[in-house]
């Protein structure tokens, strides 16, 4: 078979065209995976479920070369395979697509596909080092089409969408005549009609024959693309279930070992009318507009909108992470001037960001060091910091905050993404704010630690701390929120009350249209 090519004559079977038996696999002090066992057939989508440090990442990154099992064996088409490297296990037939996508941004899109496997010229000019440009292009319009791309194979990567990107990743993994493909979170960063067209490309792929395992936390997603479901719990495999017959229900209670009963979200007492923050006439240019609204002790205020709203520019103001041209704040009735996130902190403010493992987190220190962090003026004495002060406060956020880690020296990055944001509540939590701004704080994260959010979040308002919520999911806007404010383009189209927001109504306004009168 020629370089570009891939084999269509591969039919669904009763056989798995990958099977995984008791694969172990240890980290210090964490035991990622104990004796799984896992199957992929041929023109089907394996959807693989579990929450964060299930160790669904940790099984596809033994398949895929990057880590060592300790024990098991790994067949395709029945034979044993011992992938050590990602090279190694795409020269056998299996290629992962990542979230954050292996792409050269400066390079163009052939350059990209065959990356490392550039065909070399014939004659005297290969002898020389020269590729065979000519080829490439060819082979990858070829792979392209295939997946319904309709950009050029000269575009530069970084002058295509996220949906562009992953198309020639997807592209990529064909080019290697690929008979598993992984696709890790893979709708993460699209939008409706994006996750559409790789749906879409999805089905071609299972005609094709090729085995697809879907990693996923949008259980919606499992209903409409899947046909199988393995789910894993703390490193082992808790069921399975056949898509077509399964609930959502169903697979929560495989994924946390318990039923969630979503009805109880909300269960608290009502916010008071006393004012933790008044925002008034907030602006920047060409981002920002006259933004004012009031944030009451004890309340959850949504802040919904679609992509570019404006709803992390406004919370960066207000944390003054961004400057503001002009507008006033309010703490407890109490004008303040934020100029600085450190000032915003002195005033009483706290923000977890959207990007929690890039601004939330310095993923190299400690548990112990990162819930710390903010908090060192409270902890130091003479200019030193008070050691087992310091223990004694993470311990007792360690525990409120039921985080899961080993020691409070594991490294954060070793931890799952659930137990990641909840290390980023702690540290602010720690310093005792009045009001908590949270960006997309379940973004990323399974059904379980959503839930665990959702009861920290529950708990501080109980304790009097206003809460402002931005979110990309309406049905979490909608369950959670006291009140919703909907932004469009920088500005505050409408605010609507738990009593009457629906999603059509938040749609409306986040479209910039104006509600009719009820």
């Amino acid at each position: 078979m020629r370089i570009g090519e891939v084999n269509l004559d591969q039919k669904t079977t009763k056989e798995p065209i990958l099977t995984i038996k008791g694969i172990s696999k240890a980290f210090p002090g964490v035991q990622a995976l104990d004796k799984v066992e896992f199957e992929a057939y041929a023109g089907e989508v394996t959807a693989l479920l579990g929450e964060n440090g299930a160790g669904k990442s940790t099984l596809m990154k033994i398949l895929s070369g990057v880590y060592k099992a300790d024990e098991g064996e790994m067949f395709l088409n029945g034979t044993k395979i011992e992938p050590q490297n990602p090279h190694q296990a795409q020269e056998l037939g299996i290629s992962i697509i990542y979230q954050e996508f292996n792409l050269t941004p400066n390079q163009n899109v052939y350059t990209n596909i065959f990356l490392g496997r550039e065909p070399m010229a014939r004659g005297l000019a290969g002898k020389l080092g020269f590729v065979d440009s000519r080829l490439m292009r060819q082979h990858s319009e070829k792979l392209l089409a295939q997946v319904g791309a309709h950009f050029g194979n000269d575009r530069l990567v970084n002058s295509l969408s996220v949906a562009e990107q992953q198309m020639v990743e997807i592209a990529k993994a064909l080019s290697v005549q690929a008979k598993v493909i992984i696709m890790d979170e893979p709708t993460s960063a699209l939008g409706k009609e994006e996750v559409k067209v790789l749906f879409d490309i999805i089905q071609d792929l299972k005609k094709q024959g090729l085995a697809i395992i879907f990693i996923t936390h949008r259980l919606e997603e499992v209903f409409e693309i899947a046909d199988r479901a393995i789910v894993f719990r703390d490193g082992r495999r808790a069921g399975e279930v056949k898509v077509a017959e399964a609930t959502t229900e169903q697979l929560i209670g495989l994924m946390v070992g318990r039923a969630l009963d979503r009805s109880q979200v909300h269960e608290r007492v009502a916010a008071t009318q006393e004012v933790v923050l008044k925002v008034q006439n907030l602006n920047r240019k060409g981002v920002l507009h006259n933004i004012s609204f009031e944030l009451h002790r004890g309340e959850i205020l949504g802040l919904a909108g679609l992509v570019g709203a404006g709803r992390t520019e406004t919370a960066r103001a207000l944390f003054g992470a961004d400057r503001m041209d002009s507008g006033e704040i309010y703490i407890d009735g109490k004008r303040v001037e934020i100029t600085s996130p450190d000032s915003a902190v002195k005033a009483g403010l706290a923000l977890v960001p959207e990007g929690r493992q890039t601004q939330g987190l310095v993923m190299i220190q400690t548990v112990e060091k990162n819930i710390a962090l903010p908090n060192l003026d409270a902890l130091s004495q003479h200019n030193f910091v008070n050691r087992g002060k310091t223990r004694h406060l993470v311990q007792t956020y360690v525990e409120k905050m039921n985080i899961r880690t080993p020691s409070l020296e594991q490294r954060v990055l070793n931890l799952s993404g659930g137990n990641q944001q909840k290390v980023v509540l702690a540290k602010w939590l720690a310093s005792n704010p009045k009001v908590l701004i949270l960006d997309e704080p379940t973004r990323g994260i399974d059904v379980g630690a959503k839930a665990e959010v959702y009861e920290i979040m529950n708990d501080l308002v109980q304790q009097g701390i206003g809460i402002i919520m931005i979110s990309s999911e309406m049905p979490e806007i909608l369950a959670i929120s006291d009140r919703i404010l909907v932004m469009y383009e920088g500005r505050i189209m409408g605010e609507l009350t738990r009593a009457n927001a629906t999603q059509e109504r938040i749609m409306t306004l986040a479209s910039g249209q104006v509600l009719e009168a009820s």
